[in-house]
């Protein structure tokens, strides 16, 4: 790396992990409102193996002609301000990217980004440690904004995956909401979500009050919902169709500096779990992704440039 161009990961013609490229490309100064972070830790999510498999490539929410970057989440170290951003050199942050049409992401040196869609790490959380809480933290909390607060005393919520990287957030911050939390998962998860205060299952029967559906079980976690409940997915791509007057919601997680503060405040203090599987140089990018899509791994692939 020069001092005028950064490296990052990509991918030109999207085929899967190994379809993926470490290129230079140019430092960009920080316009008005943005800062330039060096990055210091960006997890590998599954929806970054989905970009680089080329699925949203296929649907045409992707055009970029002559590469797509990946990464939506990251923490650093702000470099660099634009005008009127009162954030100093030094600080360190963590943030969310989001968008799928786009040349740049976060499995890099280097990113600008808009200084409130930020948020300072507090004293006492890991930079790798914080890496991992925007994209997941904010979507589960935007899902319990989505479910609201329970209607009455003892409403029933089924999260499932509930041991996964969005359900094990979904778990405590649902329960803040006033509902009673059983999480869906497998035998070995079992310990881990009664620690979050939630009841456990294996196996779910219909008749939930509401469902929040951490593992993409579409219509069959749709199928669990009560007559008139409440079904929130997480695949904007591919909403169910509401049926039997169940209110049916998609989470698209967005940037939020504020409450991506209040989420990094509540994981230095231990209310919210922060799980780091392995820490893998940018590098070795490819072979992360091969490891993620095995499954099974809690906790994120986190790569440092």
């Amino acid at each position: 790396m020069s001092s005028s161009t950064f490296r990052t990961a990509a991918v030109r013609i999207p085929g899967g992990p190994d379809s993926i490229e470490i290129i230079d490309v140019p430092v960009v100064e920080p316009g008005p409102g943005e800062v330039r972070v060096r990055i210091a830790g960006a997890p590998v999510n599954p929806v970054d193996l989905a970009v680089a498999r080329g699925l949203f490539h296929a649907m045409g929410l992707i055009d970029q002609p002559e590469h797509t970057g990946l990464g939506w989440d990251f923490s650093g170290t702000v470099v660099a301000t634009g005008p009127g951003v009162d954030l100093a050199a030094g600080a360190r942050v963590a943030g969310l990217v989001a968008g799928f049409d786009r040349d740049f992401g976060t499995y890099a040196e280097q990113l600008v980004v808009r200084a409130s869609d930020l948020a300072v790490l507090p004293d006492g959380l890991d930079l790798i440690a914080a890496s991992t809480v925007p994209l997941n933290g904010l979507a589960a909390a935007q899902i319990v904004d989505l479910l609201g607060d329970a209607p009455g005393d003892g409403d029933q919520l089924l999260v499932t995956g509930a041991a996964g990287a969005v359900g094990g957030y979904v778990v405590p911050l649902a329960q803040e909401r006033g509902w009673r939390v059983t999480g869906l998962a497998r035998a070995e998860d079992e310990e881990f979500i009664r620690g979050l205060g939630a009841e456990f299952t294996t196996h779910a029967e219909p008749g939930w009050d509401a469902v929040a559906d951490g593992a993409a079980l579409q219509e069959r976690g749709l199928s669990l919902v009560r007559d008139g409940g409440v079904f929130v997915g997480v695949q904007p791509s591919a909403e169910p169709a509401a049926e039997r007057g169940i209110t049916v919601h998609v989470v698209v997680a967005h940037p939020d500096g504020a409450r991506l503060g209040d989420l990094l405040a509540r994981s230095a203090s231990g209310k919210l779990p922060t799980r780091v599987h392995a820490v893998l140089p940018l590098d070795q990018v490819a072979q992360a992704h091969h490891a993620m899509a095995k499954g099974g791994v809690r906790g994120r692939y986190v790569l440092q440039p």
